[in-house]
């Protein structure tokens, strides 16, 4: 029988974002690559903040092939540490240029054993959801000035499971995916949470959700720093599916969603937007229905007030 593969192409259409500054975390390789890469081509200045200054520069120099003239330079920064999120905050305060577009793709996903970040938090916890919350807490008047939209990856595991509010660093008991669909959920409801405060208090940004659907991403790739030496098998399957055009997204896909969201005129505050193929899994990007977790506006108000506890980062609009 033939083997089946893809025939058609799925794609955005992006705005001119000349005149634009935009940073893009994670976009040291895969996903987070080819969505920084496509801002540089349609004219925004792009920044990749980088936790390896050597795949930084790779990557770079990648964008540059693709997009000749490109606009595009790294900052450092380990989302992991609180440290240096504060330290990349400043940076770029002292820049002191408007930002106008940031999209928080970085994460880390399913350390087959519970690690901590520099600051003691649960690794995809600390990552995922606090490190992110503390940059956007000091880029806010950045954002203000750029009066920007934030469009942050969630994933379709936040479609299920809960904030573990008893143990939320999982010391008593790890388990892998529940952290991870933790740190999304946290994430999620902090990024809504985000959009109805500039509302109400006037802040000018507006913030938004994307999720890639499935595709075969670095997530649950080899990951040495995760404690992670080979593929996972579901990757390998992902990879297999995808190769074949069955069901899921491709890594050129998957980047989609968060393009649309951050840059579409019609990309709405307050949204989702995700793969529109059947369980969302792949195919073009379109607004969906908030995810159950994410719909609790107390749960939103409850994060956001334990993460500006934990991190030590309130949010100062002026």
């Amino acid at each position: 029988m033939p083997r089946r593969t893809r025939t058609t192409t799925i794609d955005v259409t992006l705005p001119d974002l000349h005149g634009k500054r935009a940073v893009v975390t994670g976009a040291s390789d895969g996903m987070g690559l080819g969505i920084a890469a496509r801002l540089a081509a349609a004219g925004a200045e792009v920044i990749l903040p980088v936790r390896n200054p050597r795949k930084g520069e790779a990557a770079l120099a990648k964008i540059r092939e693709q997009a000749p003239g490109a606009h595009v330079s790294t900052r450092p920064l380990d989302l992991s540490s609180l440290t240096t999120v504060a330290a990349l905050g400043r940076t770029l305060l002292d820049e002191d240029r408007p930002l106008h577009l940031l999209i928080n793709n970085a994460g880390v996903m399913t350390p087959p054993d519970r690690q901590t970040t520099e600051d003691g938090f649960e690794l995809q916890f600390g990552t995922n959801h606090l490190g992110h919350f503390a940059l956007v807490a000091h880029l806010l008047p950045l954002l203000r000035a750029g009066r920007a939209r934030v469009t942050s990856q969630v994933s379709v595991a936040a479609s299920r499971g809960a904030i573990n509010w008893t143990d939320l660093n999982w010391e008593r008991s790890y388990d892998g995916m529940r952290a991870y669909r933790q740190s999304k959920i946290a994430f999620g409801l902090f990024a809504l949470e985000l959009n109805r405060r500039a509302a109400a208090e006037n802040w000018g940004l507006t913030s938004n959700l994307s999720h890639p659907g499935v595709a075969p991403t670095s997530l649950l790739a080899a990951r040495p720093e995760v404690g992670r030496d080979k593929d996972t098998l579901g990757v390998r399957a992902i990879r297999a599916a995808s190769k074949r055009g069955i069901l899921v997204g491709t890594v050129e896909t998957a980047k989609l969603p968060a393009l649309y969201a951050a840059t579409s005129p019609e990309a709405r505050p307050g949204a989702l937007y995700g793969p529109k193929g059947p369980g969302n899994l792949g195919g073009p990007p379109a607004e969906q229905k908030l995810y159950t977790p994410l719909r609790d506006a107390e749960q939103a108000q409850r994060v956001w007030q334990l993460s500006e506890e934990l991190t030590k980062t309130p949010f100062t609009p002026h």
